[in-house]
């Protein structure tokens, strides 16, 4: 029978955290509930809202579909991480700016998924909603979402 409680030893946006985590606990829960970085959010817990969206070891994927054991050894990046490096200034003042954000719950997934976007290569108005479109809004319908990340385009030469 497997131990149901790991250490793990982990890298998050920049600090090294050692813990014991529970083996079923989802990478989402362990950074909301034992180290109080509450940006990403627990959503539809199977992977399709894009609410609990982080980046680990530089890619960009759900926290509710993997287990904070997995995450053993890894370098993990949550939107209070990369919000305080400044990586993505200009797209959250883009989306204030076009009022691309009502409640928030959906904004720190759709800032990560739209800066990993916009570091791969030319965008327009199609291919930016094709690469949100794994990310749910309940409020703003989008429109202005996509607004915001074309501005951002733009600006940094990817139109």
């Amino acid at each position: 029978m497997s131990e149901r409680f790991h250490d793990i030893a982990v890298t998050i946006n920049g600090e090294a955290v050692r813990e014991r985590v529970d083996a079923r606990k989802t990478l989402v829960d362990f950074l909301r509930e034992d180290i109080a970085l509450t940006g990403s959010h627990v959503g539809c817990e199977h992977g399709v809202c894009g609410a609990c969206t982080v980046r680990v070891d530089g890619v960009v994927l759900r926290g509710c579909l993997m287990l904070a054991v997995q995450c053993d050894g890894a370098r993990v990046e949550t939107i209070e991480g990369v919000s305080d490096a400044g990586e993505v200034a200009d797209l959250q003042a883009a989306f204030e700016k076009r009022n691309a954000l009502q409640c928030g719950y959906c904004t720190p997934g759709m800032l990560l998924s739209a800066q990993e976007f916009l570091k791969n290569g030319r965008a327009d108005r199609a291919a930016i909603r094709e690469h949100l479109s794994g990310n749910y809004c309940r409020c703003t319908g989008y429109q202005a979402i996509v607004d915001a990340v074309e501005s951002v385009a733009r600006a940094r030469g990817r139109l």
